[in-house]
């Protein structure tokens, strides 16, 4: 009897021989999986490839429609003005100037100073309620909205640091010029001649002279 059959069972269930159930070793099985990633990742290169060629052969494709053409590889400056049109000489813009602050005299010597310098003086006084000793900087250039870009920025040559302001209610020409706590005095003639001349010539000035690559 073999030692391989159980006690009992007799020579029925014998079981003879030397030869048992093979199985696949593992080394075998490790070699099966490296061939089929192998065969993907070649799989993988193939189609890359065929996109590069394509993309090559097609000029970038949906990239370069979207791009659109190259017309200008230098960056354009375009000028900026500070009025609409030509600027109202100083003789065609009517001043009123009005003193919001305690100090007196500041009214009448800077209206007889802008008449010097050629603007045409309207009323002088003290401000209205509603500015009177409420004005904390150096000025309000008040005018109607048709004086925002024409006869404000004229007039505000003469104070710089003045505050610009419109009222679409205001009827006429003429603006007014409400002298602040923070005045001293106009903008030094030199630098309000050279402000006004540069407002009525204007230069364009490249705001970028920096080129693009091409």
């Amino acid at each position: 009897m073999s030692m391989l059959t159980p006690p009992g069972m007799g020579g029925k269930y014998r079981i003879t021989g030397d030869k048992h159930p093979r199985m696949r070793s593992r080394r075998r099985r490790g070699r099966l999986v490296l061939a089929l990633v192998a065969s993907v990742a070649a799989l993988g290169l193939v189609g890359w490839g065929t996109l590069q060629l394509i993309d090559v052969f097609t000029g970038g494709g949906e990239k370069a429609s979207a791009a659109g053409p190259k017309a200008d590889c230098a960056s354009k400056a375009s000028p900026s003005a500070s009025v609409k049109g030509a600027a109202p000489k100083p003789g065609g813009i009517t001043v009123n100037v009005y003193n919001a602050t305690t100090r007196g005299g500041l009214a009448k010597n800077t209206a007889d100073e802008l008449r010097k310098r050629g603007f045409k003086i309207g009323d002088v006084g003290n401000a209205p309620k509603e500015f009177d000793k409420k004005v904390k900087g150096t000025g309000i250039l008040l005018g109607p909205s048709s004086s925002l870009n024409s006869s404000l920025p004229v007039l505000a040559t003469q104070l710089s640091t003045a505050e610009r302001r419109t009222d679409a209610a205001r009827k006429g020409a003429a603006v007014d010029l409400i002298i602040g706590d923070g005045f001293k005095n106009l903008t030094a003639k030199p630098d309000a001649d050279k402000a006004l001349a540069a407002l009525t010539n204007p230069n364009p000035t490249p705001t970028s002279t920096s080129k693009k690559a091409c």
